[in-house]
């Protein structure tokens, strides 16, 4: 894989978010600066997310299985539609899928990673997101809230998620929600909403959400990819239609991050109860959670 030749030098006195590069312009590096987010128009192309979904509904007919990827289900639907995207919500680290994992690899997003990363570059978390119609027994809205919440590692300003839009999404089919400059806060305390009956397995949000901060609604169209911080707040909003929202994305991190103990933190509930599921589903008296990152190395040369 090949993205830009940077090398990591120390942040300006006006940038703490961006690494000096030739990529971003000025007033892209001070857009993300405010705000802890920034959209890049038709970024991935047509082709490569036709290979993406058509990877996706094979994993959903069963045809291929991928080893350590979490395939979150609504259960309720599977006797009603089986095997089909119909009933596949959410595919959790597909790190082990080549033909997904090529996300992570693509030259013309890695070359915007390393803006915040540096060169150095490790794919933490992978996710492609089949956002389904809300029903009056589930929602798939996700609740406001921060991703830094997830990840047992820091700088937070050396990560990055890349989100991209396999179709068009806006308010109807419940695109993202960004608080713009939120980024500059700490991590709060997260937890399930209060929604009874219709919450969904480590959809956390915000206990407590602060109303005044005004929300951005992204609509974006195919192949539109927004990079953003992982103490940004957002969430994503109610699919009204009867289709299907796509999107995939990568958390990036730089290899200078390290991990933390979350004992004591308001992260400890979440690792408490990641172990829990684990428990479960291999029947194991005792889990140990580790976090397997993938590196890539970048050495893109400029067109």
């Amino acid at each position: 894989p090949t993205s830009a030749q940077l090398s990591v030098v120390p942040h300006s006195r006006r940038f703490r978010y961006t690494l000096d590069n030739d990529v971003l312009t000025t007033e892209q590096r001070q857009f993300y600066e405010d705000n802890g987010y920034l959209l890049i128009k038709k970024l991935v192309s047509d082709e490569d997310i036709e290979r993406f979904r058509k990877e996706f509904m094979r994993i959903c007919k069963k045809e291929v299985k991928v080893p350590g990827a979490m395939i979150m289900k609504n259960e309720a639907l599977r006797s009603q539609y089986g095997k089909s995207e119909k009933v596949v919500n959410k595919v959790q680290d597909f790190q082990e899928d080549e033909e997904l994992f090529r996300y992570c690899t693509l030259p013309e997003v890695l070359k915007y990673v390393e803006c915040f990363t540096g060169p150095n570059i490790m794919a933490m978390h992978t996710m492609l997101i089949n956002k389904l119609p809300d029903s009056d027994k589930q929602t798939f809205l996700h609740p406001m809230h921060q991703d830094l919440h997830y990840f047992p590692f820091r700088p937070a300003d050396l990560i990055v998620c890349s989100w991209t839009a396999m179709e068009r999404a806006d308010q109807n089919n419940g695109c993202l929600i960004v608080q713009p400059g939120t980024h500059k806060t700490t991590l709060k305390p997260h937890g399930y909403p209060k929604w009874e009956g219709k919450t969904n397995k480590l959809f956390h949000g915000l206990i407590d959400e602060d109303e005044k901060i005004p929300k951005v609604h992204l609509v974006m169209e195919k192949g539109d990819t927004v990079f953003f911080h992982p103490l940004l707040i957002h969430g994503s909003g109610i699919n009204k239609t009867s289709g299907f929202r796509k999107s995939i994305s990568c958390h990036f991190a730089s290899s200078e991050c390290y991990y933390i103990d979350v004992k004591n933190t308001t992260q400890e509930h979440l690792e408490k109860e990641l172990a829990e599921m684990v428990s479960q589903k291999f029947n194991a008296t005792s889990v140990e959670l580790k976090v397997r990152a993938y590196r890539i190395v970048s050495v893109r040369k400029d067109l």
